[in-house]
C-alpha cells in the first residue's frame, strides 16, 4: 500500500531530458522512500527510477527497489494514481 505520495517537480532543463521530478512516499505505513525519480521515457511512457549510489568504478548499486516486475508495476500504478497522472503517452 502506497500513501503520502509527494512530487517535487524538476527544473525545466531536466524535464527536457526526461526527468519530471522526485517522488517521496510511504510504503505499507512503515517505510518512507525518498528520491525516486519520475521520468518520461523516449517513447513517452512514465516510469519511476529508484535511488542508487554509484561506486568509484561507476557501477550503480540500488538503495531500494522492487524485487519483482509485478511489485514495480503495482507501486507505479499507485503512485501515478495518487499524482493523478497516467503511465502511458
Amino acid at each position: 500500500l502506497v500513501s503520502e505520495v509527494r512530487l517535487a517537480r524538476a527544473p525545466d532543463a531536466d524535464e527536457d531530458r526526461g526527468l519530471l521530478g522526485f517522488v517521496s512516499l510511504v510504503l505499507d505505513n512503515s517505510i518512507r522512500l525518498d528520491g525516486l525519480g519520475l521520468r518520461r521515457t523516449l517513447d513517452g511512457k512514465l516510469t519511476l527510477s529508484w535511488p542508487a549510489r554509484t561506486d568509484v568504478a561507476g557501477r550503480r548499486h540500488p538503495l531500494a527497489r522492487p524485487i519483482t516486475d509485478a511489485a514495480r508495476v503495482a507501486v507505479e500504478r499507485q503512485v501515478f494514481a495518487q499524482l493523478g497522472i497516467g503511465g502511458a503517452p
